[in-house]
């Protein structure tokens, strides 16, 4: 069973309109399922194995697709309550020990959503309009049970709108756009995804020197203060052209400062605060150098994000413009738009 790259999505600001298939985005891992009988393989976005992760998966996998079939789809982890998803706590079932993956598999057991369906027995469907696809995966998993899942789509784009809106709040990230007579063409933005994107303003607390230039920034830290006064990491922006990165460094040099007159002194690190170098020792940053020059938190930029994972922006920050007319001890979470509500098994049907 060879390894396929999952057909890719486009971003674009809004939903468009036309002759298309439109999907919630969800937050997990994009996985592609192969399945011979007894065999079972998961091949990650990158197209590295991820069977071995999740074994719960494979069982239902073994009771509930077809015996030979290839579905692209999504791994996702509900919170303990089923209404929202986690990707945190998916990121944690990636662990090297199988003590651990067999113990994460009984705690935070994962979900298969499927959305594609690239072969069924001997057929190939990649060259197939997706709009026959969708009925071919339908009609292939329409015996399917949780925690194996087919994706909701509608060719509604009003429909396509509220889910935009309500989804968010089951832990979901957008809409997918699929044209209905598009084949599966793996490796290739083909598709479009509409994702949610705000902005905050964020204290800039400390930087890293760029790899490959000492007198250059590589990304810059940014901070808001909690409802305690302290401030917290929340993230990094970075995607600087390498004139604005020298150019940076040279304007910051005046607040670079000790740690000892820094909130995130880690000699006098509280447990519970989220500082950067309270991740230095990540597992999932092995091998990197994640430590920073300290800056007096006195500047104060405007970010765009996407959304949260817990008290941190998911993805890296991209830069907007400087607020020098605001105040640092301003930008607190209290900025932050939370989304409502919204129950997660209304989504998946089960």
């Amino acid at each position: 069973m060879p390894p396929v790259a999952p057909m890719l999505a486009k971003p674009i600001e809004h939903i468009p309109t036309g002759a298309f298939s439109f999907e919630p985005k969800w937050d997990g891992f994009r996985s592609i399922v192969f399945r011979d009988r007894d065999e079972v393989e998961i091949g990650s976005r990158n197209e590295r194995p991820m069977t071995r992760y999740f074994p719960e998966v494979v069982e239902a996998i073994e009771a509930n697709l077809p015996e030979r079939c290839v579905v692209d789809g999504e791994i996702v982890v509900p919170d303990p309550t089923g209404r929202r998803l986690e990707f945190e706590t998916l990121q944690q079932r990636i662990h090297p020990a199988d003590s651990r993956v067999r113990l994460l598999a009984e705690r935070t057991p994962a979900h298969l959503v499927a959305f594609d369906l690239l072969a069924l027995g001997d057929r190939d469907y990649t060259k197939e309009p997706f709009a026959q696809r969708r009925r071919a995966l339908e009609e292939a998993l329409a015996g399917a049970e949780s925690p194996i899942h087919v994706t909701p789509a509608t060719t509604d784009r009003a429909a396509a709108e509220r889910w935009f809106d309500q989804f968010e709040g089951a832990g979901l990230d957008g809409v997918i756009a699929k044209p209905l007579d598009g084949t599966y063409q793996p490796g290739k933005r083909v598709m479009f995804k509409v994702k949610h994107v705000r902005t905050a303003d964020c204290v800039v607390a400390g930087y890293r020197v760029h790899r490959n230039e000492k007198q250059a920034i590589g990304s810059l830290l940014l901070g808001l203060y909690d409802e305690h006064g302290a401030l917290a990491n929340v993230g990094v922006v970075g995607a600087f052209p390498m004139e604005q990165r020298r150019r940076l460094f040279e304007e910051l040099q005046p607040l670079v400062t000790t740690f000892d007159r820094h909130p995130w002194d880690w000699a006098k690190l509280e447990a519970g605060t989220r500082t950067p170098r309270s991740a230095e020792t990540s597992r999932w940053s092995a091998g990197k150098d994640l430590s920073f020059v300290p800056l007096r938190p006195e500047r104060v930029v405007e970010v765009r994000y996407d959304h949260m994972e817990g008290p941190r922006f998911r993805h890296t920050a991209q830069f907007v413009r400087w607020r020098p007319d605001r105040d640092p001890r301003s930008c607190t979470f209290a900025q932050l738009q939370e989304p409502v509500r919204f129950d997660l098994e209304q989504i998946l049907g089960s």
